[in-house]
This record gives structure tokens, C-alpha cells and sequence, in this order.
């Protein structure tokens, strides 16, 4: 099969799992795993972040890191299509007791205007705005890039206003090397910020919460809580270690892959509209003539090529390093034929 349902069905390179394989390890609810301590360590160090924390899966790290930041009855701002309130189980009311000011953005990213008109004012009536998530590459806005500016912008806006700004990076990686951008410029912004391991960089799971020091002292508590202590983790982090230091450059070949495979249906009557295509993902609309997003997806499956249909009309296409030059190649040439 060749699966473009998500980044996340990828597996271990050789590589990798050698490094899982003598990974050093101890018990890291007790502070001890040294190959977790390590992968936290480099992370931050990335970023030029104070600590990190490593975590099951980016849903937990997100959902930390609003905890630690809102109290029960304060207000998160994020975009409407947001992975942290569209995709994470209503884990914003769940776990901190807080609800969303959804704003509708541009294909999942919001600006500085909007947060500042979407802040309430000092009244017992209104939640209280306590944080601002942005989601960089935006999922559902088909792998969509911030431009650093705005991100600035909207840094201004929460200083002013006293928030805080957390960022749910689970591809934040795609857009580092989309937009030739630096991780430290990200550590710099962020009170926040998530780094998925297990989509872009293929590892089998995981992902890195980094913050201050006295923030991720906090949010260990917290996934004590959320029941994410884990024990001999340093074999699943070793993995992590290895995508940071093997698999961030190698990223622009994925959006290449998206980028010849969107042409190649851009050219089919099939395909309605498309969302621009940055980085790894395509988002296009089936053109009810023709195919349902559920028929088209069935006929993709009839050549092993497995595609997620994401609503009644748009598909989903994810690219990782688990799909090859020829499998591209393949892909373009059942394209041409449907």
C-alpha cells in the first residue's frame, strides 16, 4: 500500500531502530532515564528554550500546556479549525475547564487584529482571555505557513494584553524548512511550544512540550495527572533524538512529493478547488460529477493507494518519508488514468 492518510503511518528507518535498540534508560517518572533527559534537553537547547518535557502524543502536550496556562472559566483564542479544539476530544472543557473564542482565519491561521478583537474586556459577565494557540503548519489549512511577521504581531497583542502564546507545532518543522526559518526565532516568541516527533519526523510516537524552567516543572505535574509518567521511555525517545539530528532536512523532498502530486490532479475534472499547497499536505474539493470524496477515495484504494477523505467533499493527502520517488511516480500515473 501506499498510505498518504497521514504522516503519521510511517515507520522506523534502520537508523532509528538501532538507535532505539541501545538506547540507555532508566525510569524517568524519577527523573532518571537518560536518553529521555537527553532528547529534552536537545530540543530546548533547539529552540533556545529553558526545558522540555516529553510526552505520549502532541494531543497530551497541547492539552498540558492550556492547563498550565488557564484556570476553570478563562477563554483559550484559536482558530475555528484548530487541531488543540476540533481534533483533541473537547480536551480544552475536559481537562482545564476552560472554553474557545473560535476565530474564523485563513486556512487555519489568525492575525493580530482578529486576537485583539477577540480579547473581552474586564467583566464579570465574559470568560477571561488567558491564552492564544496558533497551529503552525495549520492541519486543516492543508499544511499552511504563518508568515513570522504576524506571528510577531500577535506576540505584541498578547504582551499587551497580558496572554500567553502557545504554539501546537506538531509540523512546525515543515514550516521551518518551507519558510527557511529558524528554530530559535520560534523560542524566542512562544511561552509554549509542542514539537510532534511521530508525523514529519517518524518516529513511532512522542512529542516534546518546552517552556521555562518553573512552566515545565508545572505541566510534569500535570502529565502525571493526564497519566502520561512513563517509565523506560528512553527507547521511544532515542527515536526522537535521531529524527531531530537525521530527519528535519529531508523534509523538503516530502513537499516536492505534494508539491508534482497536486499538479498532476490539478489537471484531472475531477478536482474542484485546492488549497495552496506549502508543504506536505494537499486538501482538494471532488467534483460531484464525477467522483464523492468517499468513491474517489475507494477508487485510489482499487490501485493500493490509500487517501482520507476528510468531509463528504474534500480529501486529504499527506506526504512523509515512508512514500518514495517511484511510489510518487506511481501515484501520478493512476492519477491520469481515473
Amino acid at each position: 500500500m501506499i498510505d498518504y492518510r497521514s504522516d503519521t503511518f510511517t515507520k522506523p528507518t534502520p537508523g532509528m531502530l538501532q538507535a532505539m535498540f541501545t538506547a540507555e534508560v532508566g525510569d524517568d517518572v524519577f527523573g532518571e532515564d537518560p536518553s529521555v533527559n537527553k532528547l529534552e534537553s536537545i530540543a530546548a537547547e533547539m529552540f533556545g528554550m529553558e526545558a522540555g518535557l516529553f510526552c505520549p502524543s502532541g494531543t497530551m502536550t497541547n492539552q498540558i500546556a492550556i492547563k498550565c496556562h488557564t484556570q476553570p472559566g478563562d477563554e483559550v483564542i484559536c482558530d475555528k479549525v484548530s487541531h488543540v479544539y476540533i481534533y483533541e476530544g473537547g480536551g480544552i472543557a475536559f481537562n482545564s475547564g476552560a472554553q474557545v473564542k473560535a476565530i474564523d482565519g485563513d486556512r487555519g491561521r489568525i492575525t493580530a487584529e482578529q486576537v485583539l478583537n477577540s480579547i473581552n474586556p474586564d467583566d464579570v459577565h465574559k470568560a477571561k482571555s488567558t491564552l492564544v494557540s496558533l497551529e503552525n503548519t495549520a492541519n486543516r489549512g492543508g499544511g499552511s505557513c504563518y508568515e513570522f511577521a504576524e506571528i510577531q504581531k500577535i506576540k505584541e497583542a498578547c504582551l499587551v494584553n497580558n496572554l500567553k502564546l502557545h504554539l501546537d507545532g506538531a509540523r512546525l518543522f515543515n514550516a521551518l524548512v518551507s519558510c527557511n526559518e529558524s528554530p530559535k526565532q520560534y523560542g524566542e516568541i512562544f511561552d509554549s511550544i509542542s514539537i510532534c516527533l511521530s508525523k514529519g519526523l517518524g518516529t513511532p510516537v512522542g512529542s516534546v512540550l518546552l517552556g521555562k524552567k518553573d512552566f515545565i516543572k508545572q505541566a510534569r505535574r500535570v502529565r502525571k495527572v493526564f497519566g502520561g509518567g512513563m517509565r523506560q521511555a528512553g527507547f521511544m525517545a532515542a527515536a526522537g533524538t535521531y529524527a531531530l539530528e537525521h530527519h528535519i532536512e529531508r523534509l523538503e523532498v516530502d513537499h516536492i512529493h505534494a508539491k508534482q502530486t497536486a499538479e498532476a490532479l490539478l489537471k484531472k475534472e475531477f478536482t474542484g478547488k485546492m488549497l495552496p499547497v506549502e508543504t506536505n499536505i494537499i486538501i482538494f474539493e471532488v467534483v460531484d460529477d464525477f467522483y464523492s470524496a468517499k468513491s474517489l477515495a475507494e477508487a485510489f484504494k482499487k490501485y493500493d493507494i490509500l487517501v482520507m477523505p476528510i468531509s463528504s467533499t474534500q480529501i486529504r493527502m499527506v506526504f512523509h518519508l515512508d512514500i518514495t520517488e517511484q511510489m510518487v511516480k506511481e501515484t501520478i500515473n493512476v492519477i491520469e488514468q481515473l
